[in-house]
């Protein structure tokens, strides 16, 4: 396993995060528990959850995954593993958490406190807005549409304000965004710079051989911003292990819940799909594997987020860091990219 330090951060993670939002839904407790112990054992010190967790967010479900974290947490040394959560932001339904998420004072200090009693844990190493308060293209859409956008949204300045007593009080080190877009963390650290209050540490964004969109004007501001990229879906909903394209009706989200990953539901990502399986076969490598090889090698990337519902997957996933991503490999990626580029964006 190798090891980045998370820009601007003391923050030192592996190249590979374990995500979790299986937890609670796919995966049992224990079935949780053996995979935090098999990627701990494999290097990897880097954990990713979310208050909404498991998916598909369900009213009775949500809060789990974050408590089997947790009771795996309170057997472990704390200070050797890095733990990054979530709080759910609104416009997405889900009034079962907190009557309907906001991103306002009151709800960040409440949420966090009620992610630290589940994950049994005294402080975040990362936490981070799970999307934005205000109207954004995101999980599919496409076009900024300002019609969309809600009565009222808290402003930055409240948010950043309202995490700086988060980390005053010790119970927040670092604090993210996700789903973001390069005017949102451009207005974030430009309020944290004018008001003196935490920066944006990371940005966690869909990133994979089909959704390349964060290369599109988010790389240079994260670049220039000092904003690490934690990249998540790098398999797109499995859909780039090609387990669909051998068998369209195999187990995974995509089968098992309908309407499922409408991001992904685009024409063109099937021919798209069909021609990296196929470059990765003829280069003798599972499709999976070049995939996840792939996103790591971007040195825009400070972290690939990785998800499984079986240990078979998860130990493919992480031997995914003994791939090379060749010149000659990398040419043939960007060759398929440019016939079709971002079938999934």
């Amino acid at each position: 396993m190798k090891y980045r330090l998370l820009a601007g951060t003391d923050l030192n993670i592996s190249t590979l995060c374990l995500g979790t939002m299986t937890f609670g839904e796919q995966n049992s407790e224990a079935e949780a528990h053996e995979q935090l112990d098999y990627a701990q054992a494999a290097g990897i010190n880097f954990i990713d959850t979310a208050e909404m967790y498991p998916v598909p967010g369900k009213a009775e479900t949500q809060g789990l995954t974050e408590s089997y974290v947790g009771t795996w947490l309170a057997k472990q040394s704390r200070d050797k593993i890095i733990l990054a959560s979530k709080i759910s932001g609104p416009n997405r339904g889900m009034d079962w958490i907190r009557g309907g998420p906001k991103l306002n004072r009151e709800q960040i200090i409440s949420a966090c406190n009620a992610s630290l009693k589940r994950l049994r844990t005294d402080y975040l190493d990362l936490y981070q807005l799970h999307w934005p308060a205000r109207h954004v293209p995101m999980f599919g859409q496409s076009y900024y549409d300002p019609s969309q956008e809600p009565d009222h949204t808290p402003d930055f300045a409240e948010q950043l304000a309202a995490l700086n007593e988060l980390v005053i009080a010790g119970k927040v080190r670092h604090i993210g965004l996700s789903n973001e877009t390069p005017w949102g963390v451009m207005e974030a650290n430009r309020v944290a710079k004018a008001q003196s209050l935490p920066r944006i540490a990371s940005i966690q964004n869909v990133f994979n051989l089909i959704n390349r969109n964060f290369e599109n004007g988010l790389v240079e501001t994260c670049h220039r911003e000092n904003v690490g990229l934690l990249a998540y879906s790098p398999l797109a909903f499995g859909l780039l292990s090609g387990k669909y394209l051998d068998n369209p009706h195999a187990a995974g989200r995509m089968t098992r819940y309908s309407n499922f990953g409408a991001r992904y539901l685009k024409p063109a990502v099937p021919p798209a799909i069909a021609a990296y399986v196929q470059l990765a076969r003829e280069h003798g490598l599972s499709p999976a594997q070049m995939a996840l090889a792939w996103v790591s090698s971007r040195w825009y990337v400070a972290s690939n987020i990785i998800g499984a519902t079986t240990m078979a997957q998860l130990k493919e996933n992480i031997a995914s860091l003994d791939v090379l991503i060749t010149p000659e490999l990398d040419a043939a990626i960007e060759a398929i990219h440019k016939q079709s580029p971002n079938p999934a964006n």
